[in-house]
């Protein structure tokens, strides 16, 4: 019988392997996870949604995993594996022989260079063990300084607030989310944090992370030393790769998959956050993503490819982060943009449309109240899936519905 391993057990890897499932693959399937919880769900992590949230919000229940014949082993990493006799071995010793292998193994958050190791007080946030230490120090007269203004910072400097704690935000960059969000929404999303009491501070350069009396230390450039009961260090993520590394697999920016998701070695798979992959739709650019969507797809992709069904990659990426009552959603990839349309929406809600030199749509960014701007953004989608070239007047009129320009 056909022996499948999925090294990874978050959105990624739980969700191959309820697909293989459901795509009638009848083997073994032995899923391995380093954390001791059962899979679940890391976008409410940082969400100030789930600001008193305690437990997890897990992917499936435990039984399900027994009802589907999933073995599940979780508290274990998977140390090595080889390509030519196709075994596995795991942190106690075990070894796993496979038929198939898929590396769902996600990023690991970047940690500041030279900053203490094992602080309390500086942290990162990729895990519910971390959430929960953050929750517990964001209180009313706890100050709390993020490094970083990007979606992990900025969402986590909401729920501190939320919380009645006071936040400092430092950015190294001249302004926040400055990878992939247009400046436009960018400055509305200051503006709000502004608005709740956060302190946001742009193109300030770190000189050193410290901590000392049971405080982090902050020390800037301008020789300001900012104190704070606790640091969150949300600077990026770095792919997990070192297990593919020393496989011998390709690694570009992440375990090198094909659109099929197959990485170097024969029957091996790569998905979710820690691979890069070339996107059809974006002339074969090589990019690698860390969303949830993402990894819920390619999860249901690599199972499909693991049993010979040779999908391609065809999504178009999405994003999104909520911030206060503000939620932000952006489809496909707005670099290379030649020309922006805005359309909006009402109630302070507006749609950003990214289109190239031939005028070719390549990415839209919106950003409201609640749910506002979410229909529009996914007939964006669908535009930009079609490599549809609409009438730039007609993507700003508001009056113009984006689904006469799909049906066009």
């Amino acid at each position: 019988m056909a022996h499948f391993v999925i090294l990874g057990a978050g959105e990624c890897g739980a969700r191959a392997a309820f697909a293989l499932r459901e795509k009638g693959f009848a083997g073994e399937i032995t899923l391995v996870g380093a954390e001791p919880l059962h899979p679940y769900e890391r976008p409410p992590l940082s969400k100030a949604g789930s600001a008193d949230a305690s437990d997890p919000k897990f992917i499936a229940a435990a039984e399900k995993y027994i009802e589907n014949g999933i073995r599940l082993l979780t508290g274990l990493e998977a140390r090595d594996f080889d390509p030519a006799s196709r075994i596995v071995t795991l942190s106690d010793g075990t070894a796993l022989s496979y038929d198939k292998l898929l590396l769902a193994t996600g990023a690991a958050a970047r940690s500041f260079p030279g900053a203490p190791v094992g602080s309390r007080h500086i942290r990162s946030l990729r895990t519910h063990h971390d959430a929960a230490a953050l929750r517990e120090a964001m209180k009313p007269g706890r100050h709390i300084a993020i490094i970083g203004g990007g979606f992990i910072g900025l969402e986590l400097a909401a729920t501190a607030r939320l919380l009645g704690a006071e936040v400092t935000v430092i950015e190294g960059l001249e302004r926040v989310l400055k990878r992939g969000v247009p400046e436009e929404i960018a400055h509305l999303i200051t503006e709000r944090h502004r608005a709740e009491g956060v302190d946001i501070r742009c193109g300030v350069s770190i000189e050193a992370l410290t901590e000392e009396t049971g405080k982090a230390l902050i020390r800037l450039s301008t020789g300001e030393v900012i104190e704070a009961d606790l640091v969150l260090v949300g600077i990026g993520a770095r792919p997990n790769v070192e297990i593919a590394e020393r496989a011998g697999l390709a690694i570009d920016n992440g375990i090198a998959v094909d659109t099929y998701l197959q990485t170097s070695a024969a029957d091996v798979f790569a998905a979710g956050d820690c691979c890069s992959f070339p996107l059809p739709i974006y002339g074969g650019r090589r990019v690698r993503l860390e969303s949830w969507r993402n990894a819920q797809e390619q999860g249901t992709l690599a199972a499909a490819n693991m049993l010979g069904f040779n999908e391609a990659v065809s999504s178009v990426p999405w994003f999104w982060s909520d911030q206060y009552d503000m939620t932000l959603q952006i489809s496909g990839l707005a670099e290379g943009a030649a020309m922006h349309q805005r359309r909006d929406l009402g109630a302070g809600a507006f749609i950003l449309f990214h289109l190239d030199a031939d005028g070719r749509l390549i990415a839209a960014s919106g950003i409201g109240p609640g749910n506002a701007v979410a229909r529009d953004i996914r007939l964006a989608e669908m535009l930009i899936s079609a490599r549809a070239h609409p009438n730039p007047a007609a993507l700003a009129a508001s009056d113009i519905k984006l689904k006469s320009l799909l049906a066009a």
